[in-house]
């Protein structure tokens, strides 16, 4: 429990340095891992029953060659499509917006710096260390954001498009 107080202390700490726009960065992290999470969950254990339901619907059809059936085949992979392309457009957004949250938390910073330089000069330098920590740390979490979810979010895109082509070539069409 001690560990977990201090660990508390330390990210309190963190936030009152780097400002209030690390609020924000946390909350698109929290939003892009749990949607990540999600789709990983998804296509590891829900995913592969909903494509072997499709495939055997498919080969227990007698009409696998007419245009009715192409259609059928079609219908049921855009849904499949759909399925797994779910929240993916949202991830990607929340993995483009984390950097430009830290920027926002720069220019907050940077204006902090102006503030002190306007109402104390230039002569304390420590009163400036303050905003331009402002100025950097929240850059620098949401690059360190964007970052974590770039990498798992390709990977995750790999896996869409992986298991998108799987179900078609698993429904052959004559």
């Amino acid at each position: 429990m001690l560990f977990l107080i201090e660990l508390w202390e330390s990210v309190r700490g963190f936030i009152a340095t780097g400002g209030n726009v690390l609020y924000f960065v946390a909350l698109a992290l929290f939003l892009m891992w749990m949607l990540m999470v999600e789709r990983y969950w998804f296509i590891l254990k829900e995913y592969p029953a909903i494509r072997d339901n499709i495939i055997s619907r498919w080969d227990n059809r007698e009409d696998t060659t007419s245009w009715y059936a192409h259609r059928i085949r079609e219908t049921w992979i855009s849904e499949n499509n759909e399925m797994l392309e779910h929240n993916m457009i949202t991830i990607k957004t929340l993995v483009a917006m984390c950097p430009l949250i830290g920027l926002l938390g720069t220019v907050t910073g940077m204006i902090g710096v102006f503030e002190v330089m306007a109402q104390q000069g230039t002569g304390n330098p420590r009163l400036m260390a303050a905003g331009i920590s402002m100025a950097t740390i929240p850059t620098m979490a949401g690059m360190v954001a964007a970052l974590s979810g770039v990498f798992f979010s390709s990977r995750l895109d790999t896996k869409v498009k992986l298991a998108k082509a799987k179900l078609v070539d698993s429904l052959p069409h004559h």
